[in-house]
Parts: C-alpha cells; sequence; structure tokens
C-alpha cells in the first residue's frame, strides 16, 4: 500500500489495476449519491442516460457522429497544413512576424471570429470549418514553434558538419527530424478541438451534428440525453486519440525510446 502513495514509484499491471478500479468504483459511487440517493438529482440516473441513448440512436446519433467526426477532420487538414507552412518558415527573419501574429491570435474570442466570418462566407457549414481551423491554427502554430525552438543547438551543429546549407538544415533538422514531435503536438491539439466542436456546431444547427443533439437536449432539459451525449463525445475523442498514439508507435517506434 505504501507504494500506491510514493512518487515514481514503479507498480506491477495488477497494482495499476486494482487502482483504476477503485477509481472507477468511486465514480459510480459518487453518481449513485448525487443521481440516486440524493434529493438534489445534480445528475440523472443509470436507467435515465440509458433511455437517453436508445432515443438519441433511434433519432440518427450515428449519422450526427459522423457528420460531426467529418466537420472536425476537414478542418485538421487544413489547419495542419495552415500552421505547417507558418511554422516551418518561422526561422526566416522577414516571417517571424508573421508566426508570431498568429500565436498571438489565440486570445481572440470565438465571438469575434465568427462574426467577421459570418460576412465573408455564406454556407454555414464552412464558417464552422473556418473557426475551427482559426482557432486550432492558432494554439497549433504555437505548439510547433515551440518545438522549434526547443530543438538542442547540437543537432543544428552536427548538420552544418556535415556540409549542409542553411534550407538543407532546415528540411533534415526542423522538418524531417521532428515528424513524430509534430504528429504528437497534432494529438494534444486534437483534444482542443474536438473539445470546441459541440461549441461551434451549435452556430448552425440545420447542419446536425453532435451541437445539435445538446443544444436541442439543453432546450428540453433532457439531462439523461445531455450525458448520454457526454459520454458518447468522450468516447469519439477517447478513440481518435488512440488512434494517433498507435499511429505514432507504429510509424516512429524509436519515439517511445
Amino acid at each position: 500500500m505504501k507504494k500506491f502513495f510514493t512518487p515514481f514509484e514503479k507498480l506491477s499491471t495488477a497494482q495499476l489495476a486494482v487502482i483504476n478500479g477503485s477509481w472507477v468504483a468511486a465514480l459510480f459511487l459518487f453518481w449513485y449519491i448525487f443521481g440516486m440517493a440524493s434529493d438534489t438529482h445534480l445528475f440523472p440516473t443509470l436507467g435515465q442516460v440509458w433511455e437517453g441513448f436508445l432515443g438519441l440512436y433511434n433519432e440518427g446519433l450515428v449519422v450526427h457522429v459522423f457528420s460531426s467526426v467529418w466537420l472536425c477532420l476537414r478542418a485538421i487538414f487544413i489547419s495542419i497544413f495552415i500552421s505547417l507552412f507558418i511554422s516551418y518558415l518561422s526561422p526566416i527573419p522577414l516571417l517571424q512576424f508573421v508566426s508570431k501574429t498568429v500565436s498571438k491570435l489565440r486570445y481572440l474570442p470565438l465571438t469575434g471570429i465568427t462574426f467577421y466570418l459570418a460576412m465573408m462566407i455564406n454556407s454555414g457549414r464552412t464558417m464552422q470549418i473556418w473557426v475551427l481551423v482559426i482557432f486550432m491554427s492558432t494554439y497549433l502554430t504555437t505548439s510547433l514553434i515551440g518545438m522549434i525552438k526547443d530543438i538542442p543547438q547540437e543537432e543544428f551543429d552536427h548538420a552544418r558538419t556535415l556540409k549542409c546549407n542553411r534550407w538543407e538544415v532546415l528540411l533534415q533538422v526542423v522538418i524531417l527530424g521532428r515528424v513524430d514531435y509534430v504528429l504528437e503536438i497534432i494529438r494534444q491539439n486534437l483534444a482542443i478541438v474536438w473539445m470546441m466542436l459541440v461549441t461551434v456546431e451549435s452556430i448552425l444547427v440545420a447542419s446536425g451534428g453532435l451541437g445539435f443533439l445538446i443544444k436541442n437536449s439543453d432546450k428540453f432539459m433532457n439531462h439523461g440525453r445531455i450525458v448520454a451525449l457526454q459520454l458518447v463525445i468522450l468516447a469519439c475523442g477517447l478513440l481518435i486519440d488512440f488512434a494517433l498514439v498507435k499511429t505514432r508507435t507504429v510509424l516512429f517506434r524509436y519515439s517511445k525510446i
């Protein structure tokens, strides 16, 4: 038991299973106390959540999930292209101002972004995509610039000793030498975009998606459906995260060394 409270202690698989199982049991106990046994009914009961899930499934939950995932993927691919282009050119003095400006735009509120996009874009779905693109690109660019700054000077010196010119150093050290880091940064920032997805989809509910389902459930105060949707969103996010982790492990086995 002492090992459970010792920092940096390595535990066996069985011991970790006991700890994780205890936390899950505590979570369900907390849910039972404040959702079923308490008069305040802070959370819906498990039965209400299950009924909400069945109702959502019968109303096309799978279609809405794929709609949200497709929206997220389209925004991510555009964001990755923009962020990589800006970040990889940030070592050029003339373009450093651009990369720093894009990074500082992460403090821009979501309301300000949607206001100007609505003036330029007529399609609601396209506007949702570009809100996510702008939102993710600012954070992704910030992380990528930080990654470049953290590259040890020894790697640049090693490339120069191999007679690489400055553009070859940029290609070999910054671009090709940090592909696995880029995938990890994308995975971390993807969680931010997935979290914002529901808010962005609420801008135009006619396009459907998980944001439409949550807003519709919230309108009728159906807490069972809301919690069921939250669990679905969490499960989808964890599945995407797991897929990216496995992709990085398979493609870049040295990243775990």
